[in-house]
């Protein structure tokens, strides 16, 4: 039984921890009434951030009996951690498993669960028994910060579930120099996804497949040199394990993932696929006939994130006929997996802000849709006789977990429901509107709480990045904190969203700060002609990564806002490309590298900081010092150039923290201050406001 999470294909700046529970009011600040509105204490509020709990992984046994599951937790000041959980399905009898984190796989037999976790002071791979006792200590497991976009399976079993392949590193050749006094800087990826800690440079570790036995404990490197490997499946008759990495003959400066299987035996790779573009997270047939895919077409392909959305292929087991199976539906795609028997094929689509799951037929029937709630559809495992464990996040709650089987879905965890049943939830509706050129373009609006007859609301802008992402309808925790002081909250699902089609993605090329833009304030303008209590002399403004960038952009453009708050976001064009970790997201948003075509100039063309002089809205720029996604001198930069302008600005520089912010305390403390920066300015507007009323 295999598991999928939603967060498949390419990942975008828009899947940042940003994004994830932004929540909180301190009690200070809630002792402050909201303005123009009837604060609601019913509503989510700052203490409640450290209660939330949500599934992550979702794994069935292969009897259907049980499922293991992960929980995250943030009950404590620092990151998020995860505790993996056994539940039995008939019983609904759920226990934690001491030790373990998460990454559960079960054992072809059902008798073991391989994952993560310790056991006693070691810590690495770890295998327990199917009612999660007994914990063994298999092997070390070490990591990598460097980038390795749309990573799939860690471990996979061998058939006979005596073994286990997964995935660790070893230095790679210019480790030692890196490290070194004067550190020598050779590769063209140098930097770090994240940098943790001291760790400002990439590791430079290579990520291998390693093969462990379980009664000896033995453990054997299965592959060699100073490529990549990662995304494994143990072929049905065991001879093989597939993988995938980016061989070409530079492959810091080209992305491009290719398909391999390896004889377990003796060590033999047979490449599988050769192509200009992209293929993730291979999977073997149950006859071990044929693989299925995520794959793209074109030529370019950013390690960072890209317009084109990924589709589900398929090829023979020796790499021919290779064919585009999920063509029939126009929208961007999740990682694939075989039904029991191989007549089906399932994978999450992104669908205008819901993520739903899909069942293809292998025998030309039409597509259908398993898992069509208003939600979100997060990990998912398939069982016998086509049941389905996943999570969910649905308007009103964060991920549960949920089974549907025979027809008929059950959630099975309601991690919530003691703090969430006191509270009240505001309410997410959609609207579509027409843009500037006739576009469709479609929005979702959290209403405030505490409406009454005749009251007024102000209103947040909330900007998705990517900017290849989506908003949507599930339960959003930054949104459900404003919405309980009164303030609504836009999300618009700009141009070069993904879930609207492959054409809407493209609409972005060689546009960027510029068509989304206009669909983000016309997105403004809309939602107040439709709804009367919205007070449009009281809007903010804010968003992360592609939607710091666009946060940015929007304050020179217009005087519309009365506060913003960018975060982690792009305010020069051309200085990120050169000292971001990734080189090649703008050659591929724009057809070719900046200095090619003078696109240069373009470039400083749709920079924010070229139109500073511009900015009257106030700004509070907010980055993490670790950052290399969007190096914190994009924040820098902008920061200086507002205050020579003289518009009033404060940067929030959070310690430790990479793309986003992550750690529950500096969640809470960038909530807060938003509070105050916002209604600082709305006090101001409303003031204003009132006296041309008068």
């Amino acid at each position: 039984m295999r598991s999928r999470s939603r967060f498949d294909g390419k990942p975008s700046r828009s899947s940042m921890a940003f994004l994830a529970l932004t929540i909180s009011i301190t009690a200070l600040l809630m002792s402050e009434p909201a303005i123009g509105s009837q604060a609601q204490t019913s509503g989510l509020q700052s203490s409640d951030l450290y209660q939330l709990r949500s599934v992550g992984d979702v794994q069935l046994s292969p009897d259907g009996a049980r499922v293991a599951y992960s929980v995250t937790n943030n009950d404590r000041p620092g990151s998020p951690y995860s505790q993996l959980w056994l539940m039995d399905v008939a019983s609904g009898k759920a226990a934690q498993v001491e030790g373990a984190s998460g990454g559960a796989r079960w054992s072809p037999d059902g008798k073991l669960i391989a994952c993560f976790g310790r056991v006693a002071d070691k810590a690495g791979l770890i295998v327990v028994r199917a009612d999660g006792s007994q914990p063994m200590f298999i092997a070390p497991v070490q990591g990598t910060n460097h980038p390795l976009p749309s990573t799939g399976e860690r471990i996979a079993w061998s058939p006979d579930s005596r073994r286990i392949a997964f995935i660790s590193t070893t230095p790679g050749p210019e480790t030692e120099a890196a490290n070194g006094d004067p550190v020598v800087i050779t590769r063209y990826l140098y930097k770090p996804t994240a940098s943790e800690g001291m760790t400002r440079f990439n590791d430079n570790r290579r990520t291998h497949i390693f093969i462990a036995d379980i009664e000896t404990k033995q453990t054997r490197r299965l592959t060699d040199g100073n490529y990549y490997e990662h995304s494994i499946d143990w072929s049905p008759n065991g001879d093989e394990i597939l993988f995938v990495s980016n061989r070409e003959p530079d492959p810091d400066r080209f992305f491009n993932y290719d398909v391999f299987a390896i004889k377990v035996a003796g060590g033999k790779i047979r490449q599988l696929t050769q192509t200009e573009n992209v293929e993730y997270r291979p999977r073997w047939s149950p006859d071990g006939k044929m693989i299925v895919y995520l794959g793209t077409k074109r030529g370019l392909t950013s390690s960072e994130t890209t317009m084109e959305d990924t589709r589900v292929w398929t090829m023979n087991a020796d790499g021919s006929d290779r064919r585009e199976i999920g063509g029939a539906i126009d929208n961007r795609q999740g990682s694939p997996e075989w039904s029991e028997d191989g007549g089906n094929v399932y994978f999450t689509v992104q669908e205008r802000g819901n993520v739903r799951l899909y069942r293809l037929p292998m025998n030309g029937l039409k597509p259908e849709i398993v898992i069509n709630d208003r939600g979100a559809v997060g990990s998912w495992s398939l069982g016998r006789n086509g049941a389905v464990a996943y999570s969910f996040a649905s308007p009103r709650d964060l991920a549960q977990l949920h089974l549907r089987a025979n027809g008929v879905t059950k959630q099975l965890t309601n991690l919530n429901q003691t703090m969430l049943g006191a509270r009240q939830i505001a309410e997410v509706e959609s609207f579509t509107f027409r843009s500037f050129d006739g576009t469709e373009v479609e929005a979702f609006l959290t209403k405030p709480l505490g409406m009454t007859a005749g009251s007024k609301h102000p209103m947040i802008t909330v900007i998705h990045g990517g900017p290849h992402g989506q908003q949507g309808p599930a339960f959003n925790s930054k949104a459900q904190v404003y919405a309980a002081r009164g303030w609504a909250v836009l999300m618009v699902n700009y141009r070069g969203s993904t879930g609207y089609g492959q054409r809407f993605a493209d609409a972005i090329f060689r546009d960027q700060n510029g068509g989304e833009a206009k669909d983000v304030l016309y997105g403004v303008e809309a939602a107040l002609r439709r709804n009367s209590w919205i007070d449009g002399e009281r809007l903010g403004v804010e968003g992360g990564s592609y939607g710091g960038q666009l946060t940015n952009w929007l304050v020179t453009q217009t005087n519309r806002f009365k506060a913003a708050i960018p975060i982690a976001g792009i305010s020069n064009l051309i200085t990120q490309n050169y000292l971001a970790y990734y080189h090649d997201y703008l050659a591929v948003e724009f057809g070719a590298f900046p200095h090619q075509e003078g696109l240069m100039d373009l470039l400083w063309q749709r920079s924010p900081i070229r139109y500073v002089a511009n900015v009257k809205t106030p700004v509070m720029l907010v980055h993490g010092e670790n950052d290399n996604d969007v190096p914190i001198a994009e924040a820098e930069q902008f920061y200086i150039a507002l205050k020579d302008v003289g518009v009033e600005t404060a940067m929030i520089r959070y310690p430790r923290e990479g793309h986003g912010v992550r750690e529950n305390k500096h969640v809470v403390d960038l909530i807060d201050r938003s509070v105050v920066w916002y209604e600082r300015h709305f006090r101001n507007a409303g003031a204003a406001s009132g006296q041309a009323a008068r």
